[in-house]
């Protein structure tokens, strides 16, 4: 999700808009409060007023981030009710999408969760609460899909995704990264068929 037209926002959301906009263009650590309140046509007194310090307000980021990926999911069930292998194909495009975009293709998520350091408490626990939900819904759709080794196809998703958008990153969207959607696909359809071959 991209920078919009954040004038009519309250104080609050336009420092949070600034400040993930920031954090992923720059990095959470290479991005100070000061640049945060100048981006959001506010000041530091105000930032600390609605965030008590950098760690409160990315977290607040982060928390934004997961509600996104909440309605995302929402979004596919609601495009393929009742329909789990087109709940999965769905989520496979939607991600190969995500990576196709010049912005936001990689997830500021997992970017975060590589600029983390231990004393970050609150931060890596929304993390780590948001990875665990992602797989277990992944996970469930595996299973309804009717794949019998649903957690190992799990693995291989999030692996999948995780490197594609890696490489993205530092390839660019012409690189090995365009080739998810049907490597994914295709591992799907493996995994669907392995009790019939006996193997992958």
């Amino acid at each position: 999700m991209g920078p919009s037209d954040t004038s009519s926002l309250k104080p609050r959301d336009r420092i949070l808009d600034a400040a993930r906009d920031l954090f992923r263009k720059h990095g959470i650590r290479g991005v100070g409060v000061d640049a945060i309140a100048s981006a959001a046509d506010s000041n530091k007194m105000t930032l600390y007023r609605h965030f008590g310090s950098k760690e409160d307000l990315i977290v607040a980021c982060l928390q934004a981030a997961t509600r996104e990926f909440d309605e995302f999911w929402e979004e596919i069930r609601a495009r393929n009710p009742d329909n789990a292998k087109a709940q999965l194909a769905d989520w496979i495009d939607r991600v190969a999408a995500g990576l196709r975009e010049a912005v936001d293709c990689n997830c500021e998520i997992i970017a975060a969760a590589f600029q983390m350091v231990p004393d970050d408490g609150s931060a890596l626990k929304v993390i780590n609460e948001f990875k665990a939900r992602q797989r277990k819904r992944l996970a469930e759709l595996c299973r309804s899909a009717g794949v019998e080794d649903y957690e190992l196809l799990t693995t291989t998703l999030v692996l999948l995704m995780e490197g594609a958008r890696s490489n993205r990153q530092s390839m660019g969207p012409e690189g090995p990264s365009a080739q998810f959607a049907s490597v994914a696909h295709a591992t799907v359809r493996q995994f669907t068929t392995r009790k019939d071959t006996g193997s992958i």
